[in-house]
């Protein structure tokens, strides 16, 4: 039977990812001058105001208040009517040092600097379990309900950026929500709802306002993200389709001005959309030593590279740990079903472990997560994006340092032939 499946997304101005952003921003500028910075760093933002907390183990000292309001202004939160503006708001640091306890169950001092003796001295972080999830819906094996709520609130973002004529009343906090009707074996047949609620200048009475916004999402946004899809999913979008444009009414009123943002609150909208499984753990603020993190991105990548190999159509990919102890409590496969061999989950999840060595230290530099990759992770999802290499530069006590890096490097294909050999595909 049919059955609708619904995902949201939010863009880089909601609270709760200015909050993210500011986080994985003190990451990356950690890391850029200290490779081995250990950083957990939370992040709340109000009316005017921020606060940072959490605890940082590092060599470098940063300027965390420019940093903070270099991100803050890049958002697009420039103005005082917002509230919330990069020049005036407050900034309140708590950031202390990391307790030795928890350092000394993920930095052992190992006399060997070979790669096993690395591995296995390197604890993880943190206890838990992480998910990670692919299907062959979209090109990027993403859910394709996030797919498009992340590409609505993009194209806003390039037009509230750099085409400002086409709407300009737009403000940095919105969100997004796609409902797809799927068959029965779980094929997308069509888009049934699309929500989209975003913050704009008052330039009108209520109804002139909510019916131009209307106007310009339906017939502006929509078709650009329509003409950015491949032809067999570009029909989704010619059906009667339900739309909600600002349904509450009016939203002048928004960021962190109008609700309270802080660290790790969009988890879903992270990672699948509530397709697969999530482990609890936030990513943002964190440092690779956190599984919550790392190991989410190496389950991801796995997830991704079995699909692609043709090994079945969907996987969700689980792996635990105990905190402390680098090799994983265990590793679970679910192929939901859809596996092309004729082999149970769990003799794929055997094999799967002997291809992935998914102790933290081996899965910090099989995906190069010891460089400061964490700012673009920060919105519009840590999965399903591009991998490339880029030029990033951080400056630090008068001092301005460039460094290459590759950007989601747990998107890669570079085991899907590994996987077909595993498999006999």
């Amino acid at each position: 039977m049919p059955y609708l499946f619904t995902s949201e997304s939010v863009s880089e101005g909601h609270p709760d990812k200015v909050a993210d952003q500011i986080s994985d921003a003190l990451i990356d500028n950690f890391l850029a001058f200290d490779p081995s910075s250990k950083v957990a760093c939370e992040t709340l933002v109000t009316t005017g105001q921020v606060v940072l907390a959490g605890e940082i183990k590092t060599d470098t000292y940063l300027d965390v208040q420019k940093i903070t309001r270099d991100v803050i202004r890049k958002i697009g939160y420039t103005k005082s009517e917002y509230m919330f503006e990069a020049n005036s708001c407050g900034i309140f640091s708590a950031l202390h040092d990391q307790s030795a306890d928890i350092n000394q169950g993920v930095d052992r001092v190992v006399d060997s600097q070979d790669f096993e003796s690395l591995a296995n001295a390197q604890g993880a972080g943190d206890q838990g379990m992480m998910f990670g999830y692919a299907t062959n819906e979209t090109d990027n094996y993403m859910p394709l309900p996030l797919d498009l709520a992340h590409a609505i609130l993009r194209e806003m973002s390039v037009i509230r950026n750099n085409e400002i004529e086409l709407m300009p009343y737009l403000r940095p906090d919105a969100k997004s929500q796609v409902t797809i009707e799927y068959s029965d074996d779980d094929q997308p047949i069509r888009i049934d709802t699309i929500v989209v609620s975003t913050q704009h200048d008052d330039f009108a009475d209520d109804a002139t306002m909510l019916a131009k916004i209307r106007e310009d999402i339906i017939n502006v946004v929509i078709p650009r993200v329509k003409s950015a899809q491949k032809a067999e999913l570009q029909g989704l979008f010619d059906g009667d389709i339900t739309y909600y444009i600002n349904p509450t009414g009016k939203f002048v009123i928004g960021g962190p001005h109008g609700d309270t943002g802080l660290t790790g609150r969009k988890i879903i909208v992270d990672t699948y959309g509530g397709k697969g499984a999530h482990g609890g753990g936030a990513f943002s603020g964190k440092d690779p030593s956190k599984v919550d993190r790392s190991a989410a991105y190496a389950t991801r990548h796995i997830a991704k590279n079995l699909v692609a190999a043709g090994l079945c159509d969907q996987v969700l990919v689980q792996v635990s740990y105990a905190i402390g102890v680098a090799k994983p409590c265990g590793l679970y496969v679910n192929t939901y079903g859809t596996a092309k061999i004729d082999m149970h989950d769990g003799v794929i999840a055997e094999k799967i472990a002997q291809l992935f060595d998914m102790r933290p230290y081996a899965i910090e530099q099989r995906l190069k997560l010891r460089n400061p990759i964490y700012s673009e992770t920060a919105a519009y999802g840590h999965m399903g994006r591009k991998n490339e290499i880029v030029t990033k530069t951080f400056g630090s006590n008068g001092q301005t340092k460039q460094v290459e890096v590759e950007l989601f490097t747990w998107e890669k294909l570079d085991f899907v032939d590994k996987v077909k050999a595993a498999f006999g595909l």
